[in-house]
């Protein structure tokens, strides 16, 4: 399981590029998601890589708003990414954020995340999830 978190993690660094860029402005970020009932979905990397390459303080994540019918967890993983901005290749603690569907839930649910970045920052992340046992929905037919 933890080898299949770093893999994923790994094709992830442009997610991680887009929090770190979103966090360095605050404010409010919107975001949209689509899971399965019952299975759990990625919904957020955070970590810190400094301009040396090296890692910064982990930010703190908070659940201000919890779904109404789902579940918000969060793991620690290492995030390995490469050609990321001047970094070539690096390795990094981080906070994976996943989201789980009630398993016989469908519909759309809604969530909310403080991420608090080091000197104080905040940035708000607002997640729209559409749960659909039928993730597809016809499309491309």
């Amino acid at each position: 399981m933890r080898a299949m978190i770093r893999c994923r993690l790994a094709a992830a660094a442009l997610l991680c590029a887009s929090v770190l860029d979103a966090g360095a402005q605050g404010g409010l970020v919107e975001r949209q998601v689509k899971a399965a009932p019952g299975h759990d979905v990625r919904v957020g990397i955070y970590t810190t890589i400094r301009p040396d390459c090296t890692s910064g303080p982990l930010p703190a994540i908070r659940l201000l708003v919890p779904p109404a019918h789902g579940a918000v967890r969060v793991k620690r993983a290492t995030l390995k990414a490469t050609n990321f901005k001047q970094c070539l290749a690096t390795e990094v603690p981080a906070f994976v954020a996943f989201y789980r569907a009630a398993a016989n839930f469908n519909g759309t649910d809604e969530f909310e995340l403080e991420i608090s970045l080091s000197g104080g920052r905040k940035q708000l992340q607002h997640f729209r999830v559409n749960v659909s046992s039928n993730p597809g929905g016809g499309e491309g037919i």
